[in-house]
C-alpha cells in the first residue's frame, strides 16, 4: 500500500478549490482518500489564511511514516516550512539526448580538445 500525498479536486467549473489528502497511489484523483491533511485555494490572495490550511502535525506524521508527496504538494509543504523548499531541474529527463548521441557529444568535445591543444 503506497501512499501519497496529492491534491483532490472540488469546486465548479473555472472555481478549483483543492483537499490536501492522503490516498492510495491507486485510488482515483478524486476517489477515495485516508484522510484529509486540509485544503488549498488557488482564488484567494496568498496573503489570506484561508489561501492554504494544512494540519502541520498530521502531515508530518504520515511522511514520517513514508508516505510520498507529488512536486505541487511539496510546494505547499515548503510554504508551512513543513518539507524543504522544491528544486526545479533546469533540464528534464525526456529532453536529454539518448545513449548514443551523448557518445557522439562525447566524441566531438573530444577531437575539439585535440586540435585545440597543438595550438596553444
Amino acid at each position: 500500500m503506497a501512499l501519497r500525498i496529492r491534491l483532490a479536486r472540488g469546486g465548479s467549473k473555472k472555481k478549483p478549490f483543492y483537499r490536501i489528502v492522503v490516498a492510495e497511489n491507486t485510488s482515483p484523483r478524486d476517489g477515495k482518500f485516508v484522510e484529509r491533511l486540509g485544503s488549498y485555494n488557488p482564488l484567494i490572495e496568498k496573503t489570506k489564511d484561508e489561501y492554504l490550511v494544512i494540519n502541520e502535525e498530521r502531515a508530518k506524521y504520515w511522511l514520517s511514516i513514508g508516505a510520498q508527496y507529488t512536486e505541487r504538494v511539496q510546494k505547499l509543504l515548503s510554504i508551512k516550512n513543513i518539507v524543504g523548499k522544491f528544486e526545479y531541474s533546469n533540464t528534464p529527463k525526456k529532453s536529454a539526448p539518448k545513449k548514443k548521441a551523448q557518445e557522439r557529444l562525447a566524441a566531438i568535445s573530444a577531437a575539439k580538445a585535440e586540435k585545440e591543444e597543438p595550438a596553444a
